[in-house]
């Protein structure tokens, strides 16, 4: 089962567990998941689709039962709207998350694996992040995800339940929206630029991301559903691509394979303002117990995988 299945994450991991062979059931609300990103499998036979919300605990129940394994991708992401209204973030990140914790617990699944947040990192300066040093959470958003570690922790040490947290590093690729105010970066940057409007860049530009392509973390979470290492059960892996690349950094690669595909892609400007409430300055993760634990191996750095997404949203939006 995937909860938040028909969002960015949720609707790529069930595509890839489908052409596995997989029977995967989808929980989602779509409150933020799309109908669009499931559309192209909504008849196949292996796919079913549940309507409901992880902030009901029956809802959460029903979606387990006889179910083996849960990825769960359902939670209300972006740090300026967990500033804007936390009460609703939390209910969802953490009294949703609590839910599902529950309801796996009772129905006995073999693994239930998370996403957790490179938010998670908060104030800490270290570099690059590694698992064991945090700081203090800089949003409620980064709160709720700490708080679900947590819990996934005590679930682990007092019922034995399986748990496995992925913390997700600026994920981008295919399906991710580039609408709406609480738009991620890549999608919303890559629209601004097909359309010939100004990139805003939150700061001066220098900020660093470790941008991480989708088919990173969908490889990371078939590895969590497939290791025999029991040593992984109640730990929190890095997913990222274990680089580092600036926000200016990013636009001018994101300009040259815009450019690469329509020669008018190249005039657009950069606009730069205040720095944005609550974001980490510089991002970059240590991928070294990922890879010791399960065998994470990126298999695309950022570079390739921006240009993969480039050529998706173009074909999207021209």
């Amino acid at each position: 089962m995937v909860t938040g299945g028909a969002g960015f994450i949720g609707s790529n991991l069930c595509e890839a567990l489908l052409n596995l062979g997989h029977v995967v059931t989808c929980l989602d609300n779509f409150s933020t998941g799309r109908r669009a990103n499931i559309e192209s499998f909504k008849g196949h036979p292996n796919f079913h689709l549940l309507e409901g919300d992880i902030r009901d605990l029956n809802t959460c129940k029903a979606a387990v039962e006889n179910q083996d394994f849960v990825l769960h991708q359902a939670a209300l992401g972006s740090v300026p709207r967990s500033i804007d209204n936390p009460i609703n973030t939390n209910s969802v990140n953490i009294d949703g998350f609590l839910n599902m914790l529950v309801a796996a617990k009772e129905s006995n699944v073999k693994r239930f694996v998370y996403a957790a947040s490179s938010s998670t990192y908060g104030d800490s300066p270290a570099l690059p992040k590694v698992e064991n040093v945090i700081g203090n959470p800089l949003s409620p958003y980064a709160v709720t995800k700490l708080v679900n570690e947590q819990y996934a922790r005590v679930f682990h040490h007092l019922y034995g339940l399986n748990v496995v947290g992925l913390r997700y590093f600026n994920v981008f690729g295919r399906r991710q929206d580039p609408e709406g105010a609480y738009a991620a970066v890549i999608p919303k940057f890559a629209r601004t630029l097909l359309t010939g409007g100004s990139v805003q860049i939150n700061g001066d530009g220098s900020n660093t991301r470790d941008f991480t392509y989708i088919d990173n973390v969908i490889q990371a979470n078939l590895l969590c559903l497939s290791t025999s290492n029991d040593a992984v059960i109640g730990e929190v892996l890095n997913v990222a691509g274990g680089e580092r690349t600036s926000l200016v950094e990013m636009v001018n690669m994101m300009r040259g394979h815009l450019h690469a595909l329509n020669v008018k892609i190249t005039d657009s400007q950069i606009q730069f303002g205040p720095n944005r409430v609550g974001d980490i300055p510089h991002s970059w993760a240590s991928i070294e117990k990922a890879k010791t634990m399960i065998g994470y191996n990126p298999q695309y750095n950022f570079n390739d995988g921006l240009k993969e997404a480039v050529q998706w949203y173009f074909k999207e939006y021209c």
